[in-house]
């Protein structure tokens, strides 16, 4: 059996570990600097785990540099990623765990990102209700947010939020562990920052911006209803003068905390949900996108009438990346595949948007499914002959007939999507 020796100085036990590495298991991740795999470390535990155990419990433990990993964004530019190794991501969920163990229930019941029993759709659902009832929104975001963070301020939050020594003594490590650049160069800590991609990162930034925001707003503005995801905010107003006042309150304090608000992307909206009591002035914004949806005046049956509300649905944005992740996959050309392979190959995806977007007004992804199916119909001319001449509308009804004869072939079609 590993794991015999009785722990030293600190307060981790050897079963804290094993559970944080099945988490960490679970969540999959590539390689860190090490080039050690979590198949290597599951294969082979007393090698890996158990000398991390014992230095976690004597206070000897140094996490490796950070591996950084750029990948693009929907706006063309490209979002550092930062990839600790596999042991350094077990021992940050064993702290990640005991801090949101100890303070998960002194959070705001405003913030929903990444706690348990709380999700996206929790805080779309709240943002949909006060959408309904207040008529203006302050749509923030923070400029690089998890670049700036300041370590010494977010080592004073996490001070109160915690005593215990090894937290502190690690989550400080971990701030000031270097970072390899992908030419291989090593960059020190510059004093600001934790890198997206560690498992500690987010209950990091939840405490951070429990106090900067959502205490700070509890404390001053005690009647403003909001949600925060993480570093995503909707702040509800009652009035236009209520929104500016607040907003540049808000600015001053994110200054004051070394934080900056993206001035391009942090807006006012004007959320109208009827065809009377207009603002005497006209509004620049009448929609903005919270969590992958877009909040805009849609008709709705409410009441067994048709009336004009403020709801969400699957953003425009999303749609179209998610429409060129499927060109890019050229399923057209997958000819040497039967349709059943197809289906077994795309069904994962499928699912996941479904379960995801379709928890508000399930009908705005036919535009996203329609991009599938065309994209079948030209995979069936591709593959028969016989279409290739003929107007694919002929193909389009093939499909259509495939759809009915077995409608649980593919997920989207389950929902009555079909061609």
């Amino acid at each position: 059996m590993i794991f015999v020796e009785e722990q030293k100085t600190q307060l981790i036990t050897r079963l804290q570990v094993l559970e944080a590495f099945k988490r960490a298991r679970a969540n999959g991740g590539s390689a860190g600097v090490d080039g050690i795999t979590t198949a290597q470390v599951e294969g082979n535990k007393r090698k890996y785990l158990y000398p991390l155990w014992n230095r976690m419990a004597s206070g000897s433990y140094f996490p490796k540099p950070v591996r950084q990993s750029l990948i693009p964004k929907a706006n063309g530019k490209k979002r550092a990623l930062g990839i600790p190794t596999v042991t350094d991501r077990v021992a940050q969920q064993v702290i990640a765990t005991e801090l949101e163990h100890d303070n998960d229930n002194r959070f705001s019941r405003n913030s929903f990102g990444y706690r348990p029993n709380r999700s996206a759709h929790d805080a779309v659902g709240q943002c949909r209700i006060n959408c309904m009832k207040y008529s203006w929104v302050i749509d923030l975001d923070i400029k690089g947010f998890f670049d700036n963070i300041d370590h010494e301020l977010l080592m004073k939050g996490l001070r109160y939020y915690t005593s215990k020594k090894h937290t502190l003594l690690y989550c400080e490590r971990w701030l000031k562990a270097p970072v390899q650049l992908p030419d291989g160069t090593l960059k020190p800590s510059e004093g600001r920052g934790t890198p997206q991609g560690g498992v500690i990162s987010p209950i990091l930034a939840n405490i951070f911006l429990d106090i900067v925001f959502d205490k700070w707003m509890e404390k001053h503005y005690p009647d403003v209803a909001f949600e925060r995801y993480a570093d995503d905010i909707v702040v509800h107003c009652q009035h236009f003068k209520q929104a500016l006042r607040l907003l540049e309150a808000i600015k001053q304090r994110m200054k004051d905390c070394k934080l900056e608000l993206n001035r391009e992307k942090s807006k006012i909206v004007y959320c109208r949900r009827n065809q009377k009591n207009q603002p005497p002035f006209k509004v620049h914004y009448q929609k903005f996108d919270f969590l992958g949806f877009t909040f805009k005046p849609r008709i709705s049956m409410m009441n067994g009438k048709l009336k004009l509300g403020f709801s969400p649905a699957i953003s425009s944005r999303n749609i179209a990346r998610i429409s060129d992740e499927i060109f890019k996959r050229k399923i057209h050309r997958w000819v040497h595949f039967p349709l059943s392979k197809i289906a077994e190959l795309l069904n994962p995806q499928i699912r996941g948007w479904v379960n995801y977007y379709s928890r508000f007004r399930k009908s705005e992804l036919r535009k996203l499914f329609r991009v599938i199916n065309m994209r079948l119909v030209k995979w069936i001319r591709n593959k028969y002959r016989k279409f290739r001449r003929r107007h694919w509308y002929n193909a389009y009804k093939y499909l259509w007939g495939i759809a009915q004869r077995y409608p649980y072939l593919f997920v989207h079609w389950q929902f009555g999507y079909l061609p």
